[in-house]
């Protein structure tokens, strides 16, 4: 890389071996940052945390350009430390009254649990960085917004411009649309937009929603879709299957207790006993149960309770998904609520170009991405017949739909290629940092 090439630091928590949903928008940016004529630096934190905390995906390292120059600084999770044998006897006696208490002390310096001791960490680790290699931009994505409290800091104390990639919503709940009852978030968030070069929102909702409460801002809100990696992406299926063969729906993703899976099962039950497409069909769901390490044990219960066709196959390696995609007929995109809620994963999906059942409450922002995709079929709301419904209608549309319609679903998908989407505020990034530097 071109030692003259202006040098970006990009922090970020979620990033490989992560195999939490952010980090493929952390590795595409990094990417597309190193591709759009940076010197990249990522700040993240070491590989055994993901290992000891959340889990982790080796495969995904190896897709980090080789110009990306990656630094990983401790991070300690202690509320998450399950290994008894490293509590001290204060935390093995009252171990509820030390996570209370825990919690409270992180987020003494910056308002956010389990995150907050990092900011410290974080910032004496970019102001050595600006030292060795003077930086020309800092981009943090969240969550956690440590990051972007760390970003922050290195622009009041070094003048460094930086860029706020807020994802979701600090002061928002995405599924629910209720604030964060912590007035200091708010206050941070406040001077982070009216300090950041730029803004970045994972869909319009979002932007629209923030630029209406920084009206001072908006110009510099944009909305960034997290779109599709066409390295990544499953091979499109342009044919029907067999027709002795009994059809696969399947679900691809993290299954968390936001889902609607018991209304889905319901659901998927009455479909059956219905008989017709579904009746001999069966559901495989692959994913983490959960985020973390130790497996969600209610969600375990859930799953647990199907005999009818229902199967959870596990979690699946990023480079192995798309051969998973090939064993489906019918993609299942079981969202949790709130008209913020898009998913990453609706991308993917539309790159199939196979026909896709939304089980999700009405008005998530994920509707709005799937209008016009030929093979969409939506259910009206979660009762067991408005899912049997919209399971009957994609099981037919498998069966009976040619080339010509599939297409016509990579065409819509199209729009929504991940670089599609980064490149022009890569280009402005690139355009604001280089103007800079001739001023």
């Amino acid at each position: 890389m071109d030692r003259a090439a202006p040098h970006v630091l990009y922090i970020a928590w979620g990033f490989p071996p992560s195999r939490g949903s952010g980090v493929y928008r952390a590795l595409a940016t990094a990417n597309a940052l190193a591709a759009g004529g940076f010197r990249v630096t990522v700040l993240t934190c070491e590989r055994e945390s993901f290992y000891r905390y959340t889990l982790a995906d080796p495969t995904l390292e190896e897709r980090i350009d080789s110009r990306v120059e990656v630094v990983r600084i401790p991070f300690d999770w202690p509320v998450m430390d399950l290994d008894v044998r490293r509590w001290d006897r204060e935390r093995a006696r009252r171990p509820r009254a030390w996570t209370l208490r825990r919690v409270e002390q992180d987020q003494e310096g910056f308002p956010e649990a389990s995150y907050g001791p990092w900011l410290e960490p974080l910032v004496a680790a970019g102001r050595a960085l600006h030292r060795r290699d003077p930086l020309d931009l800092v981009v943090a994505t969240a969550n956690p917004n440590v990051s972007v409290g760390a970003a922050h800091r290195l622009h009041t104390e070094l003048g460094i411009p930086f860029v706020l990639d807020q994802r979701d919503s600090w002061t928002v709940d995405v599924f629910d649309g209720t604030e964060n009852p912590d007035r200091r978030v708010h206050e941070l968030e406040a001077a982070f937009v009216a300090d950041a070069l730029e803004v970045w929102f994972v869909n319009e909702p979002l932007r629209a929603e923030h630029a209406a409460r920084y009206p001072a801002s908006a110009s510099k809100i944009h909305s960034v879709a997290n779109g599709y990696d066409l390295e990544l992406a499953p091979s499109p299926v342009l044919s029907a299957p067999a027709p002795e063969q009994p059809l696969t729906y399947g679900y691809i993703g993290t299954l968390t207790p936001r889902l609607p899976l018991v209304e889905f099962g319901e659901g998927w039950r009455t479909a059956r006993e219905r008989g017709g497409v579904v009746a001999g069909a069966r559901a495989r769901l692959w994913g983490h149960l959960g985020f973390f390490a130790v497996k969600d044990a209610s969600l375990s219960h859930v799953l647990e309770q199907h005999d009818d066709g229902i199967s959870y196959d596990g979690p699946v390696p990023k480079a192995a998904v798309r051969t998973i995609f090939e064993e489906i007929d019918v993609l299942l995109l079981i969202l949790g609520a709130g008209r913020f809620v898009t998913s990453g994963k609706v991308y993917e999906y539309m790159a199939s170009a196979l026909p896709i059942v939304s089980v999700q409450e009405p008005g998530g922002d994920s509707a709005r991405v799937l209008e016009g995709y030929p093979l969409w079929f939506p259910a009206a709301d979660l009762t067991p017949g408005a899912i049997a419904q919209a399971l009957e209608g994609a099981g037919r549309a498998a069966r009976e739909s040619d080339e010509t319609v599939r297409r016509r679903c990579l065409s819509h998908a199209e729009q929504y290629e991940r670089n599609r989407q980064l490149g022009p505020r890569v280009a402005a990034l690139h355009d604001a940092v280089s103007a800079k530097e001739t001023s």
